[in-house]
């Protein structure tokens, strides 16, 4: 079996290039790799580059769905490809029943959960308190200078607030990303529920009411989406969905679009459901 790796550029400042060669060439210790190809290249290449790295390859490790490689025309210069792993979350970017009719298997790549939670969280802090505009409305003043004015506005409230504590925190997906939110959430006092396709069953979760779909739409006072775009999750924030909601409930959402259907969002953003 030929492998062809193709590294991400390292920016991370505790790791070098080097270092994550010596990992990957671990690859040669399965019997079944009998060549191993590392290719680095400094951003995403194109097909055009890709081509000739991956050739004859059996598979293809860190490969950037772009939406244009993994098709038909693309695969096609590679009839011995039958494993290729991601540099992506998701799965929406190409044909996966193509894919499946070659026999071929696609694996995402989990990365950056905390991160992208923590990102969700700042948003949902930003809703709830706008640090930001108040923080500018502190610093327009010198303040060894202030006025008796400047000293009446100041503390000001500029926008209501939100306090979380002891409210419910609803979340679409209890992956990885999905269960780092709810952390966060349980840290701030929020009761947690969450509907996912599967029901989680190891003790981590138990902080967590699984519920169903509705229950979470109807109780959450937050509801947090962390679920992947597929078939049967595309357009489930419909109209339907909204009007299930409480009014005022936020919504936070860190994944595909394609969750969403965008005239009812923008119909329950008019209506303050949302």
């Amino acid at each position: 079996m030929k492998v062809v790796v193709i590294p991400e550029p390292v920016l991370q400042p505790d790791i070098t290039k080097e270092d994550m060669d010596l990992k990957w060439n671990l690859l040669k210790e399965l019997p079944e790799v009998d060549e191993l190809v590392i290719k680095h290249f400094d951003g995403y290449p194109s097909n055009e580059e890709l081509h000739p790295v991956i050739a004859d390859a059996d598979a293809a490790i860190g490969v950037w769905v772009n939406g244009s490689n993994i098709n038909e025309e693309f695969l096609s210069k590679h009839p011995n490809l039958k494993y290729v792993a991601t540099l992506g979350h998701g799965f929406g970017e190409f044909d996966v029943p193509m894919t499946k009719e070659k026999g071929m298997v696609i694996t995402n790549t989990i990365y950056g959960a905390q991160t992208i939670a923590e990102y969700a969280w700042a948003l949902l802090m930003e809703v709830c308190h706008h640090v930001d505009l108040h923080s500018k409305d502190v610093k327009r003043v010198d303040w060894a200078h202030a006025t008796k004015e400047d000293y009446e506005t100041f503390g000001r409230v500029l926008t209501p607030q939100i306090e979380l504590y002891d409210k419910t925190c609803g979340i679409f997906g209890l992956g990885a990303i999905g269960f780092a939110f709810a952390k966060m959430a349980q840290g701030f006092g929020m009761r947690v529920i969450s509907y996912s396709r599967h029901k989680k069953t190891d003790p981590k979760y138990d902080f967590i009411e699984q519920v169903d779909f509705d229950t979470l739409l109807a109780e959450s006072d937050v509801i947090s989406i962390h679920a992947p775009l597929t078939p049967s999750t595309e357009d489930t924030f419909d109209a339907d969905a909204f009007a299930k909601m409480k009014d005022g409930t936020i919504l936070i959402n860190t994944a595909r679009g394609g969750l969403i259907v965008e005239e009812a969002l923008v119909d329950a953003l008019q209506s303050g459901k949302v």
